[in-house]
């Protein structure tokens, strides 16, 4: 008989640049996180739409590819999903995120990114 999986808790990167969302995606696996990725608000809208009760993590950068950002997205994922942590991140001022949603200004430590996955996984059991 064939081993089930344990159960991973998800994360889901959203972000245009491939380069920093490689980067992410490698810094997220090492949490015992498995990692999803896109490039806009809208596919991170269809992946939420289908396992969003699984998503513990989502990380999204404010200027994305398609016409919805990262902050309409953190707004409408914590609404649909209260449980999932979420971090925005921008190179550029910060935006008005929504309350409990942290920002973390670019460039930012992988310290930072890795202490909040792991508060999500945490939070998540």
């Amino acid at each position: 008989m064939g081993q089930s999986k344990p159960f991973r808790p998800r994360a889901l990167v959203v972000e245009d640049d491939e380069l920093q969302r490689e980067l992410i995606v490698a810094l997220l696996e090492e949490c015992d996180l498995e990692v999803m990725q896109c490039e806009s608000a809208e596919a991170a809208e269809l992946i939420l739409q289908k396992i969003g009760g699984v998503v513990a993590f989502l990380f999204t950068d404010v200027n994305l590819a398609g016409r919805q950002s990262g902050t309409e997205l953190a707004a409408m994922a914590q609404s649909r999903f209260p449980n999932i942590r979420i971090v925005v991140t921008s190179g550029y001022a910060q935006p008005d995120v929504p309350n409990g949603v942290k920002f973390l200004r670019k460039p930012w430590f992988a310290l930072d990114v890795l202490r909040e996955a792991e508060r999500s996984v945490a939070q998540f059991h």
